[in-house]
């Protein structure tokens, strides 16, 4: 071990026995003493920690940094074979500072850094919280190889640490417990804080575009100028004085993401126009706990907590001219996630404004915005039911007799009632389904819970079953027409192909649930743009529960088809049991709550306007007799009397002839239809509600033959 005979140098730890010591009585000469050295074998160089401020050759500007620097600098391999550790502060290779970043990119030129080790609480007399890194290197190859990061914890044993270390040493990639390697190498000048290049933290930044997109949060916000404690003391007050505004600290941010209200110890400050807060910036803590595993605490300043400026123990952001609300709530939600803490870098307890423009942050897609802002209308809707609830209550006694109160709370109160009684109903997937699913769905489910509650244990079985298969049947037919529409073709439509046109028996559970497991598998169907609906509908069977659910249902289905029928006995529980199948189905295909079915009656382009009035109906819930409602596309190409879905970004996607609506002839109500079989001289249509066949002209046969089903 080398280091110097000062006192600020004096190792303050226990050295191993078989080790040898030199001390230089200057700290100049440690550099060419280390090559020296170096040439005897490796070498453990301590060099002194206190700062200094020195010029170099081809600085603009002095730099302030710490005696090692020079140390460092000095410091030559002695042959190639060199291995050096070094003691110093974890600042050299953590820290944006400039200084640091010349440092490390200066040794990359000799060295190649091998392996880095971060500890607190590990130097006797040094607090606690104070972070050492010993850093190894090796003289430089031609082929630098991967690096190996450890930090060591404070609380566990010594001997699980250790053995922590001896397995990070032998692996080639991944990580431990403890620590984990880099085999990416970033550039030599960038930081390698613990956080910044851990695999985990790399995979979730990776995996951030499934929001949309990435961008900084620099792109997004500017930074606001802070107060300086110390530097613009002359502008602060204890008292409120004529013109002075709030000085916020650290402390005034709470992690409920609001400002603290003002106290007797609170600062005043007489600031410029330049450092004033306004409406929507976001203040965050700059300094923080070295071991608060939650996000960064950051508030987002409102009118109420205006007139005030931001001091330096804070970081203050005001939203770019062209930053969206939407953006602006998802930054906010990001920033107080503990993702967003570990990408910024947790090495230090100072939050820096570099690290924070730097901050790879989620952008909303078209469907995530529209999701965003229909949140933000419930929260807005629910605060107002609230505050109405709030101002019922509290006028309970302001009324002059107690018959008028009684009346006013009973007649107003019904409303708020009944809003809340219909909010709740959401939260029974039955309700949910009735109301909110697509016709064929919705109208099959509620034949299988009338049956149930009627105890008719045969029907219910049989609708049971038979929802689930128009459950996979309309979701499998949604994911053709998507598929075909991005001119994708799915292997299992050769096997509906043959059914149609065999003329014995239409596709059935089996086919609907092939093309399904396709789907769910397919690469080209992934690569589709994630905002694209058949991503939803590829993740109903990609799970194993459903996978397994499905297929205890197809076997039933199967069974029941081929009058291998249950006893009587045995029908209770075989309903409650493919009952609860069916619901893992349901539950898993919420999505279409999203997906609504549409009926196109009339178009009406305006060739001035370039858009088209389309009148439809919205085919929601358990009934086909649904009010007819007018929207208005930039579309010409929309067909009256077609079915279409409508996605969450509210694109329409054509469903003919894959699912066709009409009016059933059998039982008179409007239905929707797919393509059963093709015997000679037409097409055979099988309602989705009903079962009802229904004979179609040559032309729908010509349909079938261009998306590739004839």
């Amino acid at each position: 071990m080398l280091t110097t005979t000062s006192e600020e140098a004096q190792p303050l730890f226990e050295l191993p026995p078989s080790w040898r010591i030199a001390r230089e009585r200057s700290w100049q000469d440690l550099g060419s003493v280390a090559t020296s050295l170096l040439g005897q074998g490796p070498l453990f160089l301590v060099p002194p920690w206190q700062r200094a401020t020195s010029t170099r050759p081809g600085a603009r500007q002095a730099l302030s940094s710490f005696v090692y620097d020079d140390v460092l600098r000095a410091c030559r391999p002695a042959g190639p074979d060199s291995v050096m550790a070094v003691l110093t502060p974890a600042e050299l290779w953590v820290s944006d500072s400039p200084w640091a970043a010349e440092l490390r990119k200066a040794l990359a030129e000799h060295w190649h850094t091998l392996t880095v080790l971060y500890g607190t609480g590990v130097v006797p007399h040094v607090h606690s919280s104070f972070v050492v890194a010993a850093a190894f290197l090796q003289a430089k190859q031609e082929h630098r190889p991967p690096m190996k990061i450890f930090r060591a914890p404070r609380m566990d044993d010594d001997v699980s640490v250790e053995k922590d270390f001896e397995v990070l040493l032998k692996r080639g990639g991944g990580s431990t417990r403890y620590g984990y390697v880099v085999r990416d190498l970033p550039p030599a000048e960038q930081s390698l804080d613990f956080d910044r290049h851990h695999p985990e933290v790399v995979s979730q930044r990776t995996e951030l575009v499934g929001f949309g997109s990435l961008t900084t949060l620099g792109e997004l916000y500017e930074a606001v100028p802070r107060i300086h404690m110390a530097g613009d003391s002359a502008w602060i007050s204890d008292e409120e004085l004529p013109g002075a505004v709030r000085l916020l600290g650290g402390r005034d941010v709470l992690r409920d993401g609001s400002i603290a209200l003002p106290a007797d110890d609170s600062k005043w400050v007489t600031a410029p126009p330049q450092y004033l807060l306004r409406p929507g910036d976001l203040i965050i803590r700059e300094i923080r706990g070295l071991h608060d595993r939650y996000g960064l605490i950051a508030a987002e300043v409102t009118e109420q907590d205006l007139p005030a400026a931001p001091s330096h123990t804070t970081v203050a952001l005001r939203p770019c001219a062209s930053t969206t609300p939407q953006q602006i709530r998802l930054v906010a939600q990001f920033l107080r996630t503990p993702l967003a803490d570990r990408l910024v870098g947790r090495s230090s307890v100072h939050l820096t404004l570099k690290r924070l423009r730097e901050l790879p942050v989620p952008q909303p897609d078209d469907a995530l915005t529209t999701a965003l802002d229909d949140l933000d209308t419930a929260r807005h809707r629910l605060k107002t039911w609230a505050t109405e609830a709030e101002a019922l209550l509290e006028s309970a006694f302001t009324h002059r007799t107690a018959t008028q109160a009684r009346e006013r709370i009973i007649e107003q109160g019904r409303g708020l009632r009944l809003r809340v009684e219909a909010a709740t109903l959401l939260d029974d997937l039955g309700h949910t389904v009735r109301t909110r699913f697509p016709l064929p769905v919705a109208y099959r489910w509620r034949e299988t819970e009338a049956r149930m509650s009627a105890g008719e244990h045969q029907a219910a079985y049989s609708a049971i079953l038979e929802t689930a298969e128009i459950l996979l049947c309309y979701a499998a037919l949604l994911t053709l027409a998507l598929a075909w529409e991005a001119g994708i073709p799915l292997g299992s439509t050769a096997a509906i192909r043959e059914k149609l046109v065999g003329g014995r028996s239409g596709p059935g559970f089996g086919d609907w649930a092939a093309v399904l497991q396709e789907a769910a598998g397919s690469r080209k169907l992934r690569a589709l743009p994630h905002q694209h609906p058949i991503h939803a509908i590829r993740s109903l069977l990609a799970d194993q529960d459903t996978a397994d659910a499905r297929q205890r249902l197809s076997e039933r289905r199967n069974d029941d088809a081929h009058l291998r029928r249950l006893d009587p006995i045995d029908l209770p529980p075989a309903v409650t049991e493919a009952f609860a199948d069916l619901t893992l189905l349901i539950g898993r295909a919420r999505f279409l709550a999203d997906f609504p079915l549409w009926h196109v009656t009339k178009t009406r382009w305006d060739s001035l306007a370039k858009t088209a009035q389309v009148h439809y109906r919205e085919l929601t819930g358990d009934h086909p007799v649904v009010p007819t409602k007018i929207a208005a596309f930039t579309r010409e190409d929309l067909e009256p009397g077609s079915l279409y879905l409508r996605d969450s970004t509210h694109e329409l996607h054509l469903l003919r002839p894959f699912l066709i609506g009409q009016v059933c002839r059998v039982c008179r109500a409007w239905s929707t239809f797919h393509a059963d079989l093709v015997p000679k001289g037409g097409v055979q249509l099988k309602s989705l509600e009903h079962g009802h066949v229904l004979p179609q002209p040559a032309d729908t046969a010509q349909a079938l033959a261009k998306v590739g089903l004839l």
